[in-house]
C-alpha cells in the first residue's frame, strides 16, 4: 500500500510539474482592444501570400510552417497575440509557443475571416 501511495504521489508531482504550458483564446474585439492597448505584438501565422492580401497592422509573419524554427527571434517575456485565417492555425502556432515557454500568448479566435477592423496591405 505505502509503495502505491508512493507512486501515486510521484506522479502526481510529474504531471503536476509538466513544462506544457497554455495559451489563451481571445475574441476579435478583445485582440482589438488589446492591440489598441499596445499589450501585445501580433503574429500572423497565415502565408506569405494571404499575409500579403490584407493583414493586420504591424503584424509579424511568422508562417506556421516555420514558427518552431523562428522561435530565438522571438521573446519569451513578450505578449504575443497570434492570429490566421479561421483560428486553427492561430491556435496551433499558440500551442507551439506555449509548449517552448511562451508564457503570454493569446490566440484570436475567427481569425482574420472576423476582423472587421483596418487592414494594411
Amino acid at each position: 500500500m505505502k509503495k502505491m501511495l508512493t507512486a501515486l504521489m510521484f506522479i502526481l508531482l510529474i504531471t503536476g510539474c509538466s513544462s506544457s504550458g497554455s495559451y489563451k483564446d481571445v475574441s476579435v474585439d478583445e485582440a482589438k482592444e488589446m492591440i489598441d492597448n499596445k499589450e501585445v505584438e501580433v503574429i500572423d501565422v497565415r502565408t506569405p501570400e494571404e499575409f500579403a492580401a490584407g493583414h493586420i497592422p504591424e503584424a509579424k509573419l511568422v508562417p506556421l510552417q516555420v514558427i518552431e524554427g523562428m522561435l530565438s527571434e522571438l521573446d519569451k517575456d513578450k505578449s504575443y497575440l497570434v492570429v490566421c485565417r479561421s483560428g486553427n492555425r492561430s491556435a496551433e502556432a499558440s500551442g507551439i509557443l506555449a509548449e517552448n515557454g511562451f508564457k503570454h500568448i493569446y490566440n484570436m479566435t475567427g481569425g482574420m475571416n472576423e476582423w472587421t477592423y483596418e487592414i494594411e496591405q
